[in-house]
């Protein structure tokens, strides 16, 4: 896959940071030692753990060099590592992870959300929160456009959107034997778009990148204009001529 593309990441960037910050009022910490924050992208929720912990030693993890280099550049304080949250283990002394909209993308991440309690010290803080819209409508139509395109024969077709999340309660009892305390919850936030080519412009930032790296230029144009027709038909404008964009968001807070 292409890398990401953080102008268009932050084309969103106050609805995107949203969930970050409710996420991050439920951090029951005070003083952590180190904080890192997984899947930092270009850096718009370390500024917040910044702000909440100017004494902490703040880290940002990513895949995207691209993001590391705009994160980088916007908080020259922090420290910015690449690295693949799969396999990553948090070092010793490490009281607060902190992951804003990644882990959707980690192939089985609740055994990877398992592994992380069990690197942090006894009260260390696992906090997660990710996207849990597969079944909505810009998704539904996203994978049935992928599903039924005219790939070129023997091409490698990308995976068309991402698996369901697994329900609150499979979290619950995969983590609370490790955590003395576990908070589980949904949010469905209504994000005002200008209209629908605002939702294109959205999912042109996250859940269209696989797809749209996939295709050449002008595959990514067709498949663009087909995608945002079926979105104007999905999303109706208000009585304003703006639509909104229904967005479900799963939050986890585990203390070990």
């Amino acid at each position: 896959m292409e890398d990401w593309n953080p102008s268009q990441y932050l084309r969103f960037a106050d609805e995107r940071t949203r969930p970050a910050r409710d996420l991050l009022a439920q951090v029951p910490l005070e003083r952590p030692r180190r904080v890192v924050d997984l899947g930092c992208g270009p850096g718009n929720s370390t500024a917040l753990l910044l702000a909440r912990f100017p004494q902490a030693e703040l880290i940002g993890l990513d895949s995207s060099p691209d993001m590391l280099r705009q994160a980088r550049a916007r908080l020259p304080a922090c420290t910015f590592v690449e690295a693949d949250l799969a396999s990553w283990i948090p070092e010793a002394g490490t009281d607060l992870l902190f992951a804003n909209a990644a882990f959707q993308w980690v192939p089985d991440h609740p055994a990877v959300l398992r592994q992380l309690i069990h690197a942090l010290p006894p009260g260390g803080v696992l906090a997660v929160q990710m996207p849990d819209n597969t079944r909505e409508s810009s998704h539904v139509i996203q994978r049935q456009l992928a599903e039924h395109w005219p790939w070129p024969e023997g091409a490698a077709v990308p995976a068309s959107g991402r698996d369901d999340l697994p329900a609150p309660e499979a979290y619950y009892d995969l983590l609370k034997p490790l955590c003395s305390h576990i908070d589980i919850w949904h949010s469905v936030y209504n994000h005002v778009m200008a209209g629908p080519q605002a939702i294109v412009e959205w999912f042109k930032g996250s859940a269209l990148q696989p797809i749209l790296a996939a295709l050449d230029a002008a595959g990514r144009q067709k498949f663009l204009a087909v995608y945002a027709e079926q979105i104007a038909r999905a999303y109706k404008p208000r009585f304003d001529g703006k639509v909104l964009l229904r967005f479900p968001r799963l939050f986890i807070v585990a203390v070990k």
